[in-house]
């Protein structure tokens, strides 16, 4: 089971991930990312709000079968927080791997 904080942060960037492959609306957002972890609607809008107050997605709406939708778009500081990630979670992966090169040891 995934930390809590962890898995806050991971879906965070799973969902600027999504937008950075393009604009996308909040059903298609949880869509695209439930394969790889588990998220709904109720944790899916919170961080939408949070990312966009800190200036990392932006939202317009747009008319869709005669209601307004809300549309996500990444910014430059999004794309920016992904690479912020990736680098940080390469220093995760050594840390990691150490952690497992000794558990296999004392394994065998």
């Amino acid at each position: 089971m995934i930390d809590t904080q962890l898995k806050r942060g991971l879906l965070e960037i799973s969902v600027l991930s999504v937008l950075n492959k393009g604009s996308s609306h909040g059903y298609q957002i949880i869509k695209d990312i439930s394969p790889y972890i588990e998220i709904s609607e109720s944790t899916l809008y919170p961080i939408l709000r949070r990312l966009e107050s800190a200036g990392c997605l932006t939202v317009h709406s747009v008319e869709h079968n005669g209601r307004l939708r809300k549309i996500y778009d990444i910014t430059p500081s999004g794309t920016e927080r992904i690479g912020e990630f990736l680098d940080s979670w390469r220093e995760v992966m050594r840390v990691y791997n150490y952690i497992e090169e000794g558990w296999n040891h004392e394994q065998n």
